[in-house]
């Protein structure tokens, strides 16, 4: 499977655009700063294995995979196993097209026609993705931009998002802020938002030992810092991106903490009257873009 990489004195970011353009590593000097791809997640392209993915046209889950807009209720794929509901969007399934690629930076494409898959989403669009990587400050700087164009002629609301994997080792703290967050039902859909509960909590930096989560916290403070005895990184997201999904599974070496632009099915519960969902509306040949950047710094003693 072809892959891109990119590369500075100490840090390399490699990239599988026929892989949902997604991200299989990223390390500084040989210290992992996202989750390893193992070669078995390539070859059998389960975009899921990978380091990260792009979130386009929305994040999350769509309830019963029915998208409900502008008065019309719209069936979508069931595109996750035997879940009952849409998830992701449709750029982590698709191949994405390589427009320009240097030893530190990455433009890749995504054209979607509803003509040809219009059970994924119902409107045509462009997507972007620009992945960068740099040095500044004794750090390495991976700097993600996903975009989305409105290719038609009618109105569709939208959202966006990163999938970041993080290593989880028995060291690993996670630090970040938020206002509050939804507790689910079994099929994650969201059903109440809550005050933050103290086990929940990561105003300050604590172990994820005893931390169980798969959930949506609002008013995420566009900071996220996870460390561990191998190295130090800052998720830093831009203004669009208030919303931030935690996923620690039960075990396992990775956990995510995902920024996105919106709550879990918010254009269904949009539609149906809820405030402050995060959805948007993108107009006929209007673009939104948003930035995720991941810094890092292996620790002394780290070779590659």
């Amino acid at each position: 499977m072809d892959t891109l990489e990119l590369a500075t004195a100490s840090a390399i970011v490699r990239i599988s655009p026929p892989l949902g353009g997604a991200l299989t590593a990223y390390t500084v000097s040989g210290a992992p700063i996202l989750r390893v791809t193992h070669e078995a997640a390539v070859a059998a392209c389960d975009v899921l294995g990978t380091s990260c993915y792009p979130l386009v046209p929305y994040s999350n889950r769509i309830a019963n995979a029915t998208l409900h807009f502008a008065g019309r209720a719209w069936p979508l794929a069931r595109n996750f196993g035997d879940s009952p509901h849409s998830i992701h969007g449709v750029g982590w399934q698709r191949a994405w097209q390589v427009v320009d690629a240097t030893a530190q930076h990455a433009l890749l494409a995504l054209d979607h026609d509803p003509r040809r898959d219009g059970a994924a989403w119902p409107w045509p669009f462009r997507a972007t993705l620009a992945y960068r990587l740099h040095e500044d400050a004794g750090r390495a700087l991976l700097t993600c931009t996903i975009g989305l164009r409105n290719a038609g002629t009618e109105a569709f609301q939208f959202g966006l998002g990163f999938h970041p994997f993080f290593p989880r080792r028995a060291a690993t703290t996670l630090r970040f802020a938020a206002d509050d967050v939804w507790r689910n039902d079994a099929t994650q859909l969201p059903v109440e938002k809550v005050a933050i509960p103290d086990a929940w909590r990561f105003d300050a930096r604590r172990s994820l030992d005893d931390v169980v989560l798969d959930n949506v916290f609002t008013g995420f403070g566009g900071v996220a810092t996870i460390d561990d005895d191998r190295a130090t990184r800052r998720l830093e997201a831009d203004r669009a991106l208030r919303f931030a999904v935690v996923y620690v599974p039960e075990d396992g070496d990775a956990f995510a903490v995902e920024p996105v632009t919106h709550e879990t099915d918010a254009f269904n519960r949009a539609a149906a009257g809820a405030r402050a969902t995060g959805m948007r509306v993108l107009g006929p040949g209007d673009a939104f873009s948003c930035t995720m950047r991941i810094a890092a710094r292996a620790l002394p003693g780290i070779t590659r």
